[in-house]
């Protein structure tokens, strides 16, 4: 796995780098993997269990993502990483033995495992951005973004509701051209008046919340189309301050 490729290995002192997200060094970056990873288990397997996460996070809702990563980046890295990997390898079963049709709850809308399985693609990609751009690594995107760019589509209408505003009341056109150049990954109809298109790596980076809108070649067409890519994201949650213009760091 490349993001665990990146960890393994480091010494500890590199766990102590700080990432792109403010407060949150790479240790944090990987404790937050391995706390989605364990709350998606328990959305698998334990109904109730997954209510009272949820009633957690009500309680605290501007907090308890922090409070997740600062719980893991407290450990040595070397049990971090076990926890992460053991974790990971009980989610992947989890998700292979879920019925096709069920629904899961989630911090967001309920999910299928296939879009949970895609979730915890998207979030592992992020948050390995982070703790790549902490150690100075530069990844090479692949075709395995069309898993990010499918959810940051389905997730229009979360998040518009996320920046608490009416949801678009028709489907828009989205055309990205993936990392080789080849044909272009689409979804809406093809006739849509309000159109999203450019690279998919940047239309991942702007769903990821990874780069600020100014810094990429997407183009809208339509005022609510345009308005999307104002607070497009493909995660659950509060959508966080995002990343900053290149010309304002």
């Amino acid at each position: 796995m490349e993001v665990e490729a990146l960890v393994t290995g480091l010494p500890d002192a590199a766990w102590a780098k700080p990432t792109p997200a403010a407060r949150w060094t790479v240790a944090h970056q990987i404790a937050h993997l391995h706390w989605t990873d364990r709350a998606a288990l328990v959305s698998l397997t334990d109904a109730p269990g997954f209510a009272r996460l949820v009633e957690a996070a009500l309680r605290s809702p501007a907090a308890f993502v922090d409070e997740g990563a600062e719980e893991g980046a407290a450990l040595a890295p070397a049990d971090l990483l076990a926890r992460w990997r053991a974790g990971r390898a009980a989610l992947g079963a989890a998700l292979a033995a879920a019925p096709a049709d069920a629904r899961f709850p989630w911090y967001g809308p309920p999910m299928k495992a296939a879009s949970m399985a895609s979730a915890r693609l998207m979030e592992t990609w992020a948050h390995g951005l982070d703790i790549a751009d902490a150690l100075g690594v530069r990844r090479t995107p692949t075709a395995r973004l069309r898993h990010v760019a499918r959810i940051g589509v389905r997730a229009r209408d979360y998040a518009f509701s996320v920046w608490e505003l009416p949801p678009p009341a028709e489907e828009f056109r989205v055309e990205l051209v993936p990392p080789d150049g080849g044909e272009p990954w689409t979804y809406g109809p093809p006739d849509a008046a309000q159109r999203v298109t450019g690279p998919a790596l940047d239309f991942c980076l702007l769903a990821t919340r990874r780069a600020h809108r100014a810094d990429l070649a997407l183009a809208a067409e339509g005022a609510d189309a345009d308005r999307w890519l104002d607070v497009a994201q493909a995660f659950a949650g509060p959508a966080g301050p995002g990343r900053a213009p290149r010309t304002a760091r």
